[in-house]
């Protein structure tokens, strides 16, 4: 089968490589039907030069065998695929906590007989607890919203939940990329009366603005603060930080209302940041993290299936997989949102 292998300096190449087997009485092999490029593949595909390793980490397939211990998936299912491999079993998935599971693993980085998700096929470990099963005829038209459900949707409501968005809420968001736009999307669902979305790429906030955006903002740093505090009088409620970049933050801390909070799901590039007196005299909230998005799919789901909710938009782009180097090119070069791939 083929994978895609990371390189580094900006290079990714399509790989032959042994097709996957079962390993463990858990496990189970999916076909993947589609899988895509995310935001933060792209820390690493910019990165130095590194030992060839596979990538990728969002797909949707269908199962074509199980392992013995296997008892919620057989061939033939449609599933969903969450960016970390689950037991569904210890105290923390239990609670929900799916990305702290004792037993947790990352696509392509498990081990060295694992591929990742960007590939005709995969071996899943731990399939009944990572797996979503979806009960209901699949078409092409449905897989983009789907294939959110893997990562981006569920992170951005994680970002909007962690804030505790509520009815009424004035919710700022901080980055138009696709997790910032499903965080409007999210916010919106909860109820948000006002969202501003702070983004300079007019295609992705007109986006947003479908998604329920009510202001766009596209100043940024001490500009966009002086903006935002200027609509809102004392701020935003909530913050909902999507980039993961130390500006970012900085530009969320400065337009939080006293009180408020602060919800991060961009991955930090950072290695520390402000977090003393800029929360503590204001009694501003620190939350957010890495979305346990394996808990979210069953409340989202319904929204897909039912048409009230089509986060597959933020998929401008559908490439074969054999062009999988181009599409992380229009990715760094901001000319394609987020991509999907089909085999």
């Amino acid at each position: 089968m083929r994978a895609t292998y990371l390189l580094g300096d900006c290079a990714v190449e399509l790989r032959e490589v042994p097709d996957p087997v079962l390993l463990e009485p858990t496990d189970a092999l999916v076909d993947i039907t589609a899988s895509c490029i995310c935001g933060s593949d792209l820390h690493h595909y910019h990165g130095p030069a590194v030992a060839a390793r596979p990538i990728g980490h969002e797909f949707v397939g269908r199962v074509a065998e199980v392992g013995s211990a296997v008892s919620t998936l057989k061939p033939g299912d449609f599933v969903i695929a969450p960016f970390t491999i689950n037991c569904g079993s210890c105290e923390f998935c239990l609670q929900g906590l799916t990305t702290s599971c004792l037993r947790a693993g990352s696509w392509g980085r498990t081990n060295s007989r694992d591929s990742a998700c960007q590939a005709e096929a995969i071996r899943v470990p731990l399939a009944d607890g990572t797996l979503f099963k979806v009960d209901a005829a699949v078409d092409d038209a449905l897989l983009p919203s789907l294939l959110a459900l893997s990562d981006v949707y569920g992170t951005g409501y994680h970002a909007a939940r962690s804030a505790g968005v509520r009815e009424g809420d004035t919710v700022a968001v901080i980055g138009d990329g696709a997790v910032g736009l499903l965080a409007v999307l999210a916010a919106s669902q909860l109820g948000a009366e006002r969202i501003i979305l702070m983004g300079r790429h007019a295609d992705r906030t007109d986006l947003g603005r479908e998604f329920g955006a009510t202001d766009v903002v596209s100043e940024r740093g001490e500009e966009g603060i002086a903006t935002v505090r200027e609509m809102t009088g004392h701020g935003a409620g909530k913050v909902l930080e999507a980039v993961g970049l130390l500006p970012a933050f900085e530009q969320a801390i400065g337009i939080v209302r006293p009180g408020g909070t602060i919800s991060r799901v961009g991955v930090p590039q950072y290695a520390t940041g402000p977090v003393g007196r800029e929360f503590f005299g204001p009694n501003v909230t620190l939350t957010g993290g890495v979305a346990p998005v394996r808990s979210y799919i069953g409340d989202l789901l319904p929204g897909v299936l039912e048409g009230r909710a089509n986060p597959g938009r933020v998929f401008d782009s559908v490439l074969p997989l054999d062009r999988v180097a181009e599409g992380y090119a229009a990715m760094e070069a901001r000319t394609c949102l987020k991509v999907m791939l089909r085999g």
